[in-house]
């Protein structure tokens, strides 16, 4: 490519006659342009040496060459645009169209129609010819290109509208706020879509654009009936198109401004064009499908009042971006593309054999592998994720691309060639269309110039001959239609024994019923039973026919996995509850076409943990949680971000969040139960969630509660866990041990109410104790799975009989005064984990202060020993599962820690870790556990947590003597112990840790005393 246009003119020493014969060369190799390189010549032949000699600048010789040898359309305007093209070289094409869009916006609004209609003609042809000039001498990238094109459509709309409102205000019929500014507050909002509302368009692209008004905001008018209001925008509507569609062809701004589609609005063959927004409102939220879903996710306010247009647009927000993932979407946008196909015969007829064959007439943008491919894949995507995912909801491809790689919903690699495949293809398709401003997408058909013509558009596109220029598309579509199959046309086969398995008719099928059995179903006949009950569509879950089709395909894949699983028949009737449950199967049907893997991990948790299974039951949506892409999911902080995104008031936010967390729970779950998840990780990620939970409940709870009892200056509260959460080490079913302690100025005698006169003020103890009530209330509230947490505040000071928040200066005197060993121990695992900074800081360096109160080593020891006692005593007959409470079991781990960190710290504060594992490392490397105490002890601490929390996520909290042969196969794998095979050496394993753990625990601490009665 030759060198860049400057931004300022440059003499080139080159003379007149020079310069004209280098012109003439730019206009071949198409004869039938050389009158008008001689009538550029004529013009030319009046300028000015050094305006001659700026044409010619080589980057202007390269635009000149391809639109003269190529485009009579842009040849004709720019013989037009003389001085347009003397302006672009001298300041360059980007400050050009900003002067073009400049003039444009300097047209009052109040201008007549046929004036205002050749200003918009006119700002249309010389914006056109700048942006080619730029495309074509590779000045502008493809995102420059579309994004001027689409600011075009939009000045040329703003101002049209602007024109219309103003003549409706000025015949009385419409009332506007601000006459100046027409478009603000008028009620009237047009909505661009498709390429407008990405800014994509191309060079002949149709606007497409939903044109609707409000009619609260004209209540009063002189239109003031629904129906008349309705007419008035509906004639609005059609002067619209009239002005960007209409043509002066014999006039010297001859042309049109765009092609305007309005029928991508609610049900175009039976509504008006403008429509109004409460029932737009009504539609999309009744009977909106998913191609209407993709239309708006790339809508756009883009003329009228921009305000209306947002204000609609976050109505909508739930129905175009669903807070579930929608792989049925996938199907659906699929099912749009086989129309389009089907409609255009792609993939019909024998296929072609020659490069030639292939190119000819082909489609660049409904082709397959075409830029229609592209786009869908890209926004299906975004469809099925960006409901979770507000930073997904992006309308530009080539922008969406990499945030779907960052995702990880997209290799890095496939974005790559699509993103260079749709630059390409987009780029091709502006070569066609500048031809002759036709809206056409397809190279040239099969004829008896095709071969000439086709050289033409390789030649336009830079290449030297058909067969490079072909080559390099077939590259890019072949790919492109890869990765379009590999998203919306793959689903799992079943083994062969399920794939041969016939379920119609009655009675019991021979070859099926034997089939079944060798697949390692107990109960055949049963199995065939349940089979036909969901194809009878007796569930309501497969009622719908769609539904029912989805069945069929994915059955015997569904057989063949289940029949994996040790009791696969358990594993089917457990499915079956699942779906009994459902009020629609299309959804969780379409996740497992799409997710083959997922099945297969369903099938786990169908087969070895009924209480999973039971979760899944009530709350379907939990399946989410198992399909995040990659093997590391999205950090809590960010899961909570996008939740909260789209929530309008607290319980919005309540309920985000319990969502979020109970979906996380799950996941964590089924990951650990699977192996996937190490329990020191799942421990963490657990934890990770609780605390964004807490941080981003409390400041909403606050704010309700400020909004009711006003606020207490220089006030505040703070949130701090204790226990597993402490600790980092939650495990499924954990409660959140948790105290609040609040602080605020002694003179400070009751809340203010600031900014809400209406609130009822309190005092300060019974505000926060209110404030922490309220925060306890929404953070235990009760949803479909459950609450979002369970909280224990019994390790605040005084326990259950203390208040439910305290008082820094009360927290203090407790701990100075008061405060048993236990709960000291208890506070060895303190972390404050939410309130203001300032606060925080404090209540953490009290913390320390209650830690480092010197009792002596002996009487620490003796307290811990009798609380063990006690807690012997309560607990007498510990199961061989009841790995907490057992002899030399998990607590005793921890009693060993919390008493050496209690004994050692003050003098020590490195020991102060706060998860066991931790602490242990610490201890060892102060020099107060031995490395033989240390392996021990992180080896009981993280088996014991193992097997306690795998129990809980597959039995509960039921307890047994013996396991289910599914719960503890799935336990033996998922701890992946060594020498551990079974559920008997397993216990070995565990009887073996808990005899050294007691021997341990009676070297550091002591032997449990006779039962009595000790602080």
């Amino acid at each position: 490519m030759t060198d860049s246009l400057p931004p300022t003119r440059i003499d080139i020493p080159l003379t007149k006659e020079q310069a004209s014969g280098d012109l003439l060369k730019a206009c071949w190799p198409a004869p039938a342009n050389h009158h008008a390189a001689e009538r550029l010549l004529e013009q030319f032949a009046a300028l000015g040496e050094a305006e001659a000699q700026a044409l010619m600048h080589p980057a202007f010789r390269v635009m000149l060459k391809a639109v003269g040898g190529n485009s009579p359309y842009l040849s004709e305007l720019a013989l037009k645009e003389s001085a347009l093209l003397l302006e672009a070289v001298a300041i360059g094409p980007e400050a050009s169209l900003e002067q073009i869009f400049s003039r444009l916006a300097a047209v009052p609004a109040t201008t007549s129609r046929l004036p205002l209609a050749a200003a918009l003609r006119t700002a249309k042809r010389q914006a056109a010819l700048i942006i080619a000039l730029g495309d074509t001498g590779g000045l502008f990238t493809l995102e420059q290109v579309t994004s001027a094109l689409s600011t075009l459509a939009e000045s040329t709309l703003r101002k049209a509208v602007a024109h219309l409102l103003n003549e409706a205000a000025s015949a009385g019929r419409i009332h506007l706020p601000d006459p100046s500014e027409a478009a603000a507050g008028s009620g009237f909002t047009v909505l661009g879509m498709g390429k407008l509302g990405a800014r994509e368009l191309n060079y002949s692209s149709d606007i497409d654009l939903i044109l609707l008004y409000d009619p609260a905001s004209q209540a009063g008018s002189q239109a003031e009936s629904r129906d008349e209001l309705g007419a008035l925008f509906t004639r609005i509507a059609r002067n619209i198109v009239a002005l960007m569609e209409s043509r002066n062809e014999g006039g010297a701004d001859g042309g049109y401004v765009f092609r305007t589609d309005l029928r991508l609005r609610p049900d175009p063959g039976a509504t008006a064009p403008a429509i109004s927004l409460p029932a737009a409102l009504s539609y999309y939220e009744s009977m909106g499908q998913n191609w209407e879903r993709a239309a708006m996710s790339k809508a756009r306010p883009v003329a009228g009042d921009l305000a209306l247009g947002q204000m609609f647009l976050d109505a909508i927000r739930p129905f175009i971006w669903r807070r579930y993932l929608d792989f049925a979407a996938i199907a659906d946008v699929h099912a749009m593309k086989r129309r389009i196909d089907t409609h255009r015969g792609n993939g019909r007829g024998t296929p072609p054999t020659s490069m030639l064959d292939r190119l000819a007439g082909f489609n660049l943008k409904l082709g397959q592998g075409g830029i229609r491919e592209i786009e869908f894949l890209v926004q299906t995507l975004e469809l099925v994720w960006g409901g979770r995912d507000p930073e997904l909801r992006e309308p530009r491809t080539l922008i969406a691309l990499p945030l779907l790689v960052d995702r990880q919903h997209l290799a890095p690699d496939v974005a790559k060639e699509l993103a260079e495949a749709y630059r390409f293809l987009r780029m091709a398709e502006h070569r066609v269309q500048m031809v002759n401003d036709r809206q056409t997408h397809s190279l040239p058909a099969p004829g008896p110039y095709m071969a000439e013509q086709m050289q033409a558009i390789a030649l336009f596109l830079g290449f030297p001959d058909t067969d490079t220029f072909g080559a390099t598309l077939l590259h890019h579509v072949d790919r492109v239609r890869a990765h379009y199959r590999m998203l919306f046309e793959s689903v799992p086969d079943g083994p062969d024994q399920a794939n041969q398995l016939d379920f119609s008719g009655d009675g019991e099928p021979a070859a099926t019923i034997e089939a079944l059995q060798a697949m390692g179903y107990a109960k055949p006949p049963q199995v065939v039973e349940i089979v036909r009950a969901w194809h009878s569509g007796r569930l309501r879950a497969l009622r719908s026919e769609r539904a029912r089709q989805l069945l069929t395909a994915l059955l015997p894949s569904l057989l063949g996995t289940f029949a994996h699983q040790s009791q696969p028949d358990a594993v089917l009737t457990r499915f079956d509850k699942l779906l009994a449950q459902l009020p629609a199967g299309v959804q969780i049907l379409s996740l497992f076409q799409r997710n083959p893997a997922l099945l297969e991990r369903v099938a786990r948790v169908l087969g070895a943990a009924p209480s999973l299974s039971d979760h899944l039951a009530s709350v379907p949506g939990a399946l989410e949680g198992l399909i995040i892409p990659g093997e590391t999911p999205p950090q809590a902080v960010r899961q909570i971000v996008d939740a909260l995104s789209d929530c309008r008031d607290l319980e919005e936010v309540i309920r985000a969040l319990r969502e979020t967390a109970r979906q996380e729970d799950f996941r964590i779950s089924v990951a650990t139960m699977t192996g996937d998840m190490d329990v020191d990780e799942a421990g963490i990620v657990r934890t990770a969630m609780a605390d964004g939970v807490i941080n981003a409940l409390l400041p909403h709870v606050m704010e309700d509660h400020i909004s009711r009892h006003g606020i207490i200056p220089n006030g505040g509260i703070a949130v701090v866990a204790l226990g597993k959460a402490g600790g980092r080490e939650m495990m499924a079913g954990s409660d959140l041990d948790l105290m609040m302690i609040y602080d605020h100025p002694e003179d400070i005698g009751e809340s203010q109410p600031g900014d809400n006169p209406g609130t009822r003020p309190l005092p300060p103890s019974a505000y926060y104790t209110r404030a922490a009530q309220s925060f306890i209330a929404k953070l235990t509230a009760q949803g479909p799975g459950g609450p979002a947490f369970a909280v224990d505040m019994r390790l605040r000071p005084s326990g259950n009989q203390g208040p439910v928040a305290v008082s820094l200066s009360s927290f203090q005197r407790y701990h100075r005064e008061s405060a048993w060993t236990w709960e000291r121990m208890a506070l060895t695992r303190a972390r404050v984990i939410a309130g203001p900074e300032a606060l925080c800081q404090r209540v953490r360096e009290a913390i320390e202060t209650a830690l480092n109160r010197p009792v002596p080593a002996e009487t620490i020891r003796a307290d811990a020993a009798a609380m063990r006692a006690r807690i012997v005593r309560e607990h007498p007959n510990p199961g061989p599962w009841d790995i907490r409470t057992r002899p030399g079991g998990q607590q005793e781990v921890e009693f060993i820690v919390q008493v050496l960190q209690l004994i050692h710290g003050p003098a020590n504060p490195s020991v102060r870790a706060t998860s066991t594992r931790d602490a242990v490392g610490q201890l060892h490397q102060a020099g107060f556990l031995s490395a033989e105490d240390r392996e021990l002890l992180i080896h009981a601490d993280h088996l014991g947590r193992g097997v306690q929390g795998l129990l809980r996520i597959t039995l509960g909290r039921t307890a047994r003597d013996r396991l289910p042969a599914a719960s503890a196969e799935a336990l033996v794998e998922a701890l992946a112990e060594p020498g551990v095979t079974d559920e008997d050496t397993l216990r070995d394993r565990l009887d073996d840790i808990s005899q050294r753990v007691r021997a341990a625990f009676i070297r550091h601490i002591g032997d449990i005393p006779v039962p009595g009665q000790s602080r």
